[in-house]
């Protein structure tokens, strides 16, 4: 099994979890999970972080999205999508592009942002949406999200299409909801695409069937290294005898004239051995001792 992070373009009518399950049962992969969630009605980009990569999941799930949607205008739906029955219906004024682009630059910025019902957030240990299929609805407090884009890639009568570039926690459905509202109207997302999830802006994805051909052909598929999304972390290399340590649970010291550039700055360190193999992350002091926080067993490094 090899371990890294693999970038799956979610087919539509799936849901994360389902996709998930399919890469497993085709990688044969003991331990895996994917990196955010795409409704069933979404596809692209999907990191999924196999064996020992799955501790580096939270350090993935913080970057930002890049989104490209389209908003139907004039009716509501109970998810915000095309998935759920529509609950409101509004005429749909006559729309020029320069009334469009001032309303899509109110939306630039950060902001609070009111989760829908039809999520997976807990309440009580309950997702959200098995509330909502049964029929309850409950105060959800605001977020703080961020849209440091939000472009406006054509519109006819009935529609908008859209790609924005936005901050974790962001939900595309209730943006799509508010900029109907507007507008003037109403509406909800009838095509939802994630592009990328930074920082894999330039790289190609795998599907389903790219994966199932790899392996049918005996070739594994591309796997990223667990480092690869870390390159912002300062990175330490480590003789034989701090790595024992480091194992062991213990600290280390660095002096300053072999740490690497930030070292002592930076709460989080990336570690290697001597022969740059990825050993996890650690934890400075900023004194030139690092403790040891999340490891990697040797032979999951991939």
């Amino acid at each position: 099994m090899h371990s890294g992070i693999l970038l799956l373009d979610k087919p539509a009518g799936l849901s994360s979890n389902a996709a998930l399950q399919r890469v497993r049962r085709m990688l044969g992969a003991d331990k895996a999970g994917h990196v955010g969630s795409l409704d069933p009605l979404a596809t692209g980009m999907l990191p999924i972080c196999l064996g020992e990569a799955t501790k580096i999941a939270g350090d993935v799930v913080s970057g930002r999205k890049r989104y490209r949607f389209t908003v139907g205008l004039g009716a509501r739906t109970a998810t915000g999508d095309t998935e759920g029955g529509v609950v409101e219906t509004a005429p749909v004024p006559a729309l020029d592009a320069g009334t469009i682009d001032a309303t899509r630059q109110r939306f630039l910025g950060r902001q609070t942002q009111i989760p829908p019902m039809y999520s997976a957030l807990k309440r009580d240990g309950q997702p959200l949406y098995k509330l909502a299929r049964a029929g309850v609805e409950v105060d959800r407090p605001a977020r703080e999200i961020e849209l440091f884009e939000l472009a406006v890639l054509g519109f006819e009568a009935g529609s908008i299409e859209l790609e924005t570039l936005c901050s974790k926690g962001t939900y595309v459905r209730t943006l799509a909801e508010d900029l109907a509202r507007a507008l003037g109207t109403c509406g909800h997302v009838t095509a939802l695409r994630r592009v990328h999830v930074e920082p894999f802006g330039a790289e190609p994805m795998e599907t389903l069937e790219s994966i199932a051909q790899a392996r049918e052909q005996g070739a594994w598929p591309k796997v990223l290294p667990a480092d690869w999304p870390l390159g912002h972390l300062p990175k330490v290399s480590l003789d034989p005898a701090q790595v024992i340590r480091l194992t062991h649970g213990q600290a280390v010291a660095v002096p300053a004239d072999s740490a690497g550039p930030g070292v002592g700055a930076a709460p989080r360190i990336r570690l290697y051995d001597t022969e740059g193999r990825f050993l996890g992350i650690g934890e400075s002091d900023g004194g030139g001792s690092i403790q040891p926080r999340r490891l990697f067993v040797p032979d999951g490094t991939g």
